[in-house]
């Protein structure tokens, strides 16, 4: 059997950082590690404790959008996903600049939860759906055609990746259904974000979304 995924839990609302404490530890796979509720907890704990993933709260004390950054600078590996009530797009935008794998609102139910802190330990992304659809109507289209130039650079292949990633499947999910190796699309995965110079998956989805809205 292999090691939990080690998880820090940075929530100033003590009723609901321990109701996610116990939902995620109740898991055999997962390891809570550790709480807290600010910036200052979150950095030293980081260190401290060198968890594999770390909830954060965008509205804590010091900011969370601000600890994810510099924690995402000091410890790259550590993945980091945004719990919060705030739907506010500066705030999404900002967290995933900062190096957050995933924008979760409060409120989500405990199954699903566990699924999504399953699939960004898999390397996966997430943003609520609400809030992506969101980002997408509210997005400016100067760089349209910057954007078409980047697209038709794909391949075959990886345009049918990019499409199956819109779809919301997973590495694996994609690797089975095109009959290849998960590794494989992983290197497919990393070459359609260089293509497209953004960041992460979620990005590359988000911005197929966006051209084919604005077709």
């Amino acid at each position: 059997m292999s090691d939990p995924i080690r998880i820090l839990v940075i929530d100033d609302h003590p009723l609901l950082r321990e109701g996610v404490c116990y939902t995620l530890d109740a898991e055999d796979d997962f390891e809570v590690v550790g709480q807290g509720e600010s910036y200052d907890h979150a950095m030293s704990m980081a260190q401290q404790l060198l968890p594999d993933m770390i909830l954060l709260d965008v509205s804590m004390p010091g900011n969370g959008v601000n600890a994810a950054r510099d924690i995402h600078i000091k410890f790259p590996q550590i993945k980091l996903i945004m719990l919060t009530v705030s739907e506010d797009e500066k705030d999404v935008t900002s967290s995933l600049q900062a190096g957050a794998s995933a924008y979760i609102l409060k409120g989500i139910g405990g199954k699903d939860l566990v699924n999504i802190v399953h699939r960004i330990a898999d390397g996966e992304t997430y943003i609520t759906a609400s809030l992506a659809s969101s980002i997408l109507l509210s997005s400016n289209a100067p760089e349209t055609n910057h954007d078409k130039v980047l697209l038709k650079s794909l391949s075959e292949r990886e345009t049918i990746i990019l499409k199956a990633l819109e779809r919301g499947l997973t590495n694996k999910q994609i690797a089975d259904e095109l009959f290849l190796s998960e590794k494989t699309i992983k290197h497919y995965m990393t070459s359609i974000m260089q293509k497209l110079q953004v960041r992460n998956r979620l990005e590359a989805a988000l911005l197929a979304q966006k051209m084919e809205m604005t077709d």
